[in-house]
């Protein structure tokens, strides 16, 4: 960016655009919206430090304006044929205008974008694509959400891609990427419960994203092989990263398990089976490649050499950042507590 002041302009319009598709009461409002966020998110992405942020922006573009393009054309036909208020009659005209607003959040099939654009962004970049850039989106489709055979097919395929795809990975962006998409799946699901459901799981997922995204910016990481010799005399610190991740990966007692755990309960209760075990073996396919890294980190010991010292150290802030994120994952265990003795 040239200086602070554009940065600052463009993310006041990101978040305006999000805010007017959040608050409108019209298809072409929200579509509005999404173009204002998508024309102000593009600037940002670019920078002169980074040498794949120029295709990453590229290919984040004509992803999201494919996507924009087919949505105006949907609404377009829908208003055209029929009056828009019957749209929520009609079960196949709402997974046709669902299909474009998937591939903006890189829902399963069309989650092949995301994880190459987020390999040449900064770690600020990949925490606003990674949640700001899906709030819109998801809550335009939760307006239109059915539980129907298609929805189903769409969370089965999300959670296992999501799981699979991380599997063999090395680069942590990548990692967060396809845990992005795992996560997907269970927002979706979500979405079929309740609006509360899903902002508490979308509000807790992101607490976990800024955690291992600033613990990755304070450490400077970017893949899996770092971490092995790097924080050896930081020990508070790397426990707090590896709480953070497993967190995110849903273990219990973390704070990232409360909400996998009401949906469950919830989708048991509405006898859809066969998706809660799908995506609790998803879930799980997802803590493996984050133990990978928390194996391999706490239990080979490596010498810390000269130039991977940080200079974080001469500041305290940093300690407490640790300590309130570690205190905001570990908030599980008094929540788990709390419902057992209730």
């Amino acid at each position: 960016m040239p200086n602070n002041s554009t940065k600052i302009l463009f993310l006041m319009t990101l978040i305006s655009g999000v805010l007017i598709s959040l608050c409108a009461n019209s298809w072409m409002g929200a579509w509005m919206g999404l173009e204002i966020n998508l024309l102000s998110f593009i600037p940002l992405l670019s920078s002169n430090k980074n040498m794949f942020s120029s295709e990453a922006s590229l290919k984040y573009f004509l992803i999201q304006a494919i996507a924009s393009s087919v949505l105006l054309f949907m609404i377009l036909m829908k208003t055209s044929i029929n009056e828009m208020f019957y749209i929520c009659k009609i079960s196949a005209w709402n997974n046709l205008m669902m299909t474009p607003l998937l591939m903006k959040i890189a829902c399963a099939p069309f989650h092949w974008w995301l994880p190459s654009v987020i390999e040449g962004l900064s770690w600020m970049n990949c925490f606003m694509l990674l949640s700001v850039q899906k709030m819109a989106p998801m809550m335009l489709i939760s307006y239109m959400l059915n539980n129907n055979l298609f929805i189903q097919m769409v969370i089965i395929t999300t959670a296992f891609i999501g799981a699979i795809g991380g599997l063999n990975q090395i680069s942590l962006r990548k990692i967060l990427a396809y845990s992005s998409i795992n996560h997907i799946g269970w927002m979706v699901t979500t979405m079929m419960m309740g609006t509360n459901l899903w902002w508490m799981y979308f509000i807790i997922y992101t607490i976990n994203i800024i955690g291992v995204i600033l613990l990755s910016v304070m450490t400077n990481m970017a893949y899996i092989s770092q971490t092995f010799n790097s924080m050896n005399n930081k020990k508070m610190i790397k426990f707090t990263l590896f709480i953070s991740m497993l967190s995110l990966g849903g273990l219990p007692p973390f704070i990232g398990f409360f909400p996998k755990w009401i949906t469950i309960q919830f989708m048991t209760q509405n006898l859809m089976i066969m998706t809660s075990t799908i995506l609790i073996i998803s879930s799980l396919m997802t803590l493996y490649y984050y133990m990978r890294i928390m194996y391999t980190t706490l239990m080979i010991s490596n010498s810390e050499t000269i130039w991977m010292s940080m200079s974080y150290s001469k500041t305290t802030f940093s300690k407490w950042v640790m300590l309130n994120l570690s205190t905001i994952s570990l908030g599980m265990l008094t929540s788990t507590l709390m419902i057992a003795m209730y």
